[in-house]
């Protein structure tokens, strides 16, 4: 049976509030295994972000700079829809530790039952970045901490921005 997906095109779905370089390891790991890469920018409205969905995409733009194959985009709505769109079925995740497994496992599964022809694919984190999240990065810029190296430069002056602001 031949296959409908000609090229490995993978999804990866997020809410990259910001991205963190744990997601750009992710990506440059990523697109050695995949024909392309979408950096899903997932509008979810039970989460408050910090930045907006336009902000988001902007900065992973930005941060993937000319990494030949990999573009953002955003999407409302189930995750199975926008793979049925751009006609892929493949789900990029990457892993932190023991404690992302379960969750990671039970979306898997709740994807699949939407749609039996998709896969995820998990990649573990670099070592490097095992502990990196984009909770506890902003955690840390909203009390005075740096993040530096941590972040891509732009999303670190971003960050420096908003909270900047915040605190006027």
């Amino acid at each position: 049976m031949k296959d409908k997906f000609v090229s490995r095109v993978a999804v990866y779905p997020g809410s990259f509030d910001p991205i963190t370089n744990g997601h750009l390891d992710i990506i440059k790991r990523g697109i050695r295994v995949f024909d392309e890469i979408i950096v899903l920018v997932a509008y979810n409205p039970n989460k408050a972000s910090l930045f907006t969905v336009e902000e988001r995409v902007s900065m992973i733009d930005e941060a993937i700079g000319s990494i030949e194959g990999v573009k953002a985009d955003s999407h409302a709505g189930l995750l199975v829809d926008y793979l049925k769109k751009t006609n892929t079925n493949i789900i990029l995740r990457g892993m932190r530790a023991l404690s992302d497994f379960e969750y990671e496992f039970q979306m898997a599964l709740m994807n699949r039952r939407q749609a039996r022809d998709i896969e995820t694919v998990f990649l573990m984190s670099g070592f490097k970045w095992f502990y990196t999240g984009s909770q506890l990065i902003k955690q840390v810029v909203s009390i005075g901490g740096s993040v530096k190296g941590l972040v891509p430069d732009n999303v670190h002056q971003k960050l420096l921005e908003k909270f900047n602001a915040d605190r006027r």
